[in-house]
């Protein structure tokens, strides 16, 4: 029986929010926060000195699509086993073994990059490059959805979404640091080897520490394995539609609108910040986005949850269009023919859209991500979680793929230059990204208004706690 409410007996004041860092009282989640934070580290670095190092010896946008396909496939094939398996068995141990797998990649990386001359062997540095990003990619979709799942249980449910904002802050700082350290290292020496051999010292370190983490998964009974069982992730998010409206928006967002895969044509030769700084402006291009949704992580832990997640959710994404098309055009190509200036100047402009990106961005994230957990049972948190990680991680690696096709059809194809080389080549895979970039923001905008349209549950979703 409730109590009614009156001047002499006033209904109780709503609950205080928790200490926007109380969640960094908890050990165990603070050893797993440091240990994705190294790992996350070591991986952006391995990223940008691969593109780097591909387009370097290929110079080709097919070349930095093909990260992309070589990515998804593995993670397409091995989604529905990977989310069986951090339902099924321990996901302390499963992200212990993904962790090595990425290790022994990273280092084979290392040797293959060693001992390929830079100039020669394009074809075998390639060949060997692409089957370590399948290792690569069986290994982190099977991290993925045990690690999603295993941080829930290191928090309380009231805890969590801070502890999601900040788990997606310690992402973002590598993804700020780990491009300009690689950066900086290729510059000075002009090879991606010893960034390559970083990460296998950073893998070890994130193995260390999630060891030592105390928190056990409590096994439940297993189910025999069948299709059924199988398909549960995917039956559980089709009829969540809040959950399948997030992750949709999500996924053709980042599929449509990413530029990140054309970074380097954009650093090396639309926008150059020095000519002499070879890296330097690829790796603050990369850094810049994650500039950006730091920033954001610590406005979002200052603050109450949102109190209209949905709406700001399909604001954010609408932003992060239009700040895509911007970024295609602004350069001297583009917006220089009305508003005249160096290349330096419209690389700071592209730095700071590609932040607003980021912030932005960061909002769709801890949207998505929160509700995925606080509405899947646990029993099945690990196949939804994958679920999850291959609508986000395909559109990623698909993204990547369609952002080196379309720039290579927009650019040498339509052009028809044959050439691999050369100023003529460069003009044309310019003139490529630029349309592709602008292209993909426009789409996003498509996507944000036929998600808003097909699910209105999201537009009408409240508070998100």
């Amino acid at each position: 029986m409730h109590e009614t409410a009156t001047p002499d007996n006033p209904p109780p004041p709503p609950a205080p929010d928790k200490p926007a860092y109380g969640v960094f009282r908890n050990a165990d989640f603070v050893r797993y926060l440091v240990a994705r934070f190294i790992a996350a580290l070591g991986m952006q670095m391995l990223v940008t000195a691969l593109d780097w190092e591909l387009y370097k010896r290929a110079h080709s946008g097919l070349a930095l699509g093909f990260v992309g396909l070589s990515l998804m496939v593995p993670m397409i094939l091995c989604t529905l086993p990977a989310g069986q398996v951090a339902d099924r068995f321990n996901r302390k141990k499963i992200i212990l073994g993904s962790t090595l797998a990425l290790v022994v990649a990273s280092l084979g990386l290392t040797l293959t990059s060693a001992f390929i001359d830079l100039n020669q062997s394009v074809a075998t540095f390639q060949m060997f490059a692409y089957a370590l990003l399948v290792v690569i990619g069986v290994a982190r979709t099977f991290l993925w959805p045990a690690s999603a799942a295993f941080v829930t249980a290191l928090v309380t449910r009231e805890e969590l979404p801070r502890a999601i904002t900040f788990n997606s802050g310690a992402f973002q700082l590598s993804c700020v640091l780990g491009p300009s350290v690689a950066g900086v290292i290729i510059w000075l020496t002009h090879g991606a080897w010893l960034v390559y051999a970083a990460n296998v010292i950073f893998g070890l370190t994130a193995f260390a520490l999630v060891a030592g983490v105390r928190h056990e998964h409590k096994i439940p009974p297993r189910e025999p394995v069948s299709l059924k069982t199988l398909v549960t992730g995917f039956k559980f998010v089709y009829q969540n539609k809040i959950i399948l409206g997030t992750i949709t928006l999500d996924m053709f967002a980042v599929l449509l609108g990413g530029a990140v895969t054309l970074l380097p044509i954009f650093a090396e030769d639309i926008i150059p910040l020095h000519g002499g700084a070879e890296g330097v402006g690829l790796g603050l291009l990369r850094a810049a986005i994650p500039i950006g949704a730091i920033i954001c992580v610590f406005f979002i832990a200052h603050r109450p949850p949102l109190q209209k997640a949905g709406r700001a959710m399909l604001l954010c994404v609408a932003i992060f269009g239009v700040a895509t098309i911007l970024f295609g055009l602004a350069n001297r190509q583009c917006l220089g023919r009305f508003f005249p200036a160096a290349d330096g100047a419209w690389f700071w402009v592209a730095f700071g859209l590609m932040a607003l990106c980021g912030a932005v961005d960061n909002v769709s994230v801890v949207v998505r991500q929160t509700l995925v957990q606080i509405l899947t049972p646990d029993e099945k948190r690990g196949r939804v979680s994958a679920v999850n990680s291959l609508f986000i991680g395909t559109s990623n690696e698909l993204g990547g793929a369609e952002s080196g096709f379309t720039a290579q059809l927009f650019g040498p194809v339509l052009h028809h230059v044959h050439e691999t080389a050369g100023p003529i080549y460069a003009q044309a895979m310019a003139t490529g990204a630029i349309l592709s970039v602008v292209v993909g923001g426009f789409g996003t905008l498509v996507v944000v208004l036929a998600v808003a349209w097909i699910w209105p549950e999201i537009r009408r979703y409240g508070k998100l706690s």
